[in-house]
């Protein structure tokens, strides 16, 4: 008898994992690493290895992107050493992002050159994503992230190959775009591919040339430490020189010092830059895309009031707005994907969730009462006993019956990978839910149009660089989902979260008012906002020429306005990041896993009466010390 196709598939399946797993054990030469296959995008913690969940019809692309996830991760485990990647790792966000990515196109780089099988491998996996990101659409530089960017040059000067073909458009402008200092750079990597300290420092010398000023001041120090030692060896016979290279030595060997160094030397040239320029506000490079060092507040200068230099290039878009409707299609079928594997306990509590609002949903009276209808129940008792007075009954009102909810999710860069994955899962689970009970639902987005400033930047520089000139990137404020909008005509903007460079920075204090007054605008009697953020307000071309509290410190004053207000309730679910300092009504996970169960408990406590009751009493207390 033969084999039934589904069980065939499902054998397939599962021997494809074991001999992945056993693979990646093989070429990372460890035997003691934990293989996992789960829901989400690959990812390596320690020695545990987390790779996708492979569907039982096992199409080559699919086999060729598992494959390749695996060997990635087992070069990494078998050519790089943690401890030497951070001894270098930079500070900023965006500069750790391309060094973190050029580590592992190195480990990449070698593996390649030393099996053809995982060099296969790698290459399908690489075309593979770069025809999933849309790499081969992109028609603008700044559609694709400069991390990105960086990595496929790197990746083709260190083995010599050309890129996919989706790549090669988008990946020439960025080419053309950097300067010949950072296109050497690049060359020289190669030459240091099996040294992993000397591959580390020909990254720091390329995150120099590419103009960020964090690193360029690092490498500027340790030069200068150099030559101080260096100074110190020749004149040993001078006591006081000694002792200095001694302290400096000793500082050198103890974790943050180099840091902290650094962070003195860059006030130092600061203090210089702005005396030389008269006044001059701008730090780092006068291109838009340039540097951006932080200006911290100088003890008794005041605090300026917030404002926009410039709002001209601001958009509030719908998600349809942002690419075609192919595209969209595609990333709404990643989602799918990712919704078919998702652990039963958010659909669990969803369930939950809505049993709750469904039994709310059903009437409930108030007996033996004055006035309203007449109790026909009890007319039986006043036939038995005339003295008995009739009997009135009156329904009772229902908080939720009225009820409107606004998701307003971060999208800045660093939600890329699963928190965002996570994030968009929850809001589509969370929007059918709560449709199905009555209770309307809007889901919104914010991030910046660019890195470093964009238009507002470019336009700032052209008017001769004000001195503290407020808030200077270009907002994008996303609609995702309307508020009157059938959760089945928005579904498909969903995906729109996943695609390859959405996600820039974060100006979470102008988002929050505008989420605030789409919602008091609403007819609905109560309104709730729940905000989704991993971190405190970043943009990086504002803060280098404002005040280093200036975002977080317009954040607080938003979230004072309208816990004061009263006219809606705001709750905030921090993703590794402590909200509570900002938020009155907060909770800070850990991992993003945990997201879609706190999001659905943190509603039920929402939509729970005594709870709803306790909040309003509260928020009243609070406005009046306030006040």
């Amino acid at each position: 008898m033969p084999t039934p196709p589904t069980q065939r598939d499902s054998t397939r399946a599962e021997e494809f994992r074991r001999a992945t797993a056993s693979a990646l054990r093989a070429v990372a030469k460890r035997g003691d690493v934990d293989v996992a296959f789960q829901p989400g995008p690959p990812g390596l913690a320690g020695r545990r290895a987390r790779l996708p969940v492979p569907s039982r019809a096992l199409p080559a692309a699919e086999r060729a992107r598992i494959r390749g996830a695996a060997d990635a991760m087992a070069l990494r485990l078998r050519h790089h050493d943690e401890a030497l990647h951070g001894r270098r790792q930079p500070q900023r966000r965006e500069a750790r992002e391309v060094y973190d990515l050029l580590a592992q196109a190195r480990v990449e780089a070698l593996g390649a050159r030393q099996m053809e099988g995982v060099a296969a491998n790698l290459r399908a996996r690489l075309r593979e994503e770069c025809e999933a990101d849309g790499l081969d659409r992109m028609t603008r530089r700044e559609q694709l992230p400069i991390a990105k960017a960086i990595e496929l040059l790197a990746r083709e000067a260190m083995t010599g190959e050309k890129l996919p073909e989706a790549a090669r458009g988008i990946v020439e402008l960025w080419r053309q775009a950097l300067p010949q200092k950072a296109l050497d750079a690049l060359s020289g990597l190669k030459e240091s591919l099996d040294d992993q300290d000397a591959f580390a420092r020909a990254s720091r010398r390329l995150l120099a040339a590419l103009d960020l000023a964090e690193e360029e001041a690092e490498a500027d120090q340790e030069a200068t430490q150099g030559e101080d030692e260096q100074g110190a060896q020749e004149e040993s016979a001078q006591s006081e020189e000694t002792e200095s290279a001694g302290s400096s030595a000793e500082a050198e060997s103890m974790p943050g010092a180099r840091e902290e160094e650094a962070e003195g030397e860059a006030q130092a040239a600061e203090s210089v830059e702005q005396e030389e320029e008269e006044g001059a506000a701008a730090e780092g490079d006068d291109r838009p895309a340039g540097p951006q060092v932080r200006r911290e507040r100088e003890q008794g200068e005041p605090q300026a009031r917030y404002e926009a230099y410039t709002r001209q290039f601001d958009e509030e878009v719908s998600a349809e707005e942002l690419c075609d409707a192919d595209e969209l299609t595609r990333l709404r079928s990643q989602l799918d994907q990712q919704l078919q594997h998702l652990q039963g306990v958010v659909s669990k509590l969803a369930n939950r969730l809505q049993r709750r609002l469904l039994a709310q949903q059903s009437r409930s009276w108030e007996f033996d009462l004055e006035e309203g209808l007449l109790d026909v129940s009890r007319l039986a008792r006043v036939v038995a006993n005339p003295t008995h007075s009739l009997s009135y009954k009156r329904e009772r009102d229902t908080e939720f019956r009225d009820t409107v909810v606004t998701l307003l999710i971060d999208n800045s860069g660093s939600m890329r990978g699963r928190p965002i994955t996570v994030a968009a899962m929850s809001a589509d689970i969370l929007a059918r839910t709560l449709e199905r009970c009555g209770v309307k639902v809007e889901i919104l987005g914010f991030t910046t149009r660019a890195w470093k400033g964009g238009q507002s930047r470019e336009k700032w520089v052209q008017e001769g660089k004000r001195r503290n000139p407020g808030r200077l990137n270009d907002l994008r404020h996303i609609i995702y989902k309307a508020a009157d909008q059938p959760w089945r005509r928005a579904r498909r903007n969903l995906g729109l979260m996943l695609r390859e460079g959405l996600l820039k920075e974060n100006i979470d204090g102008e988002a929050l008012e505008w989420a605030w007054r789409r919602l008091a605008a609403r007819p609905e009697h109560r309104r709730i906002l729940m905000v989704i953020s991993d971190g405190a307000p970043v943009d990086d071309s504002t803060l280098s020429v404002n005040p280093g509290n200036y975002l977080e410190r317009h954040l607080r004053d938003v979230i004072r306005r309208i816990e004061r207000d009263r006219q809606v309730e705001v709750t905030a679910i921090g993703i590794g990041h402590d909200v509570t300092r900002y938020y009155r009504r907060a909770v800070t996970i850990v991992d993003a896993e945990e997201l879609g169960g706190t999001m659905m408990k943190k509603l039920a406590e929402l939509f729970d009466e005594d709870a709803a009751e306790a909040w309003h009493r509260a928020a009243a207390e609070h406005a009046a010390l306030v006040a």
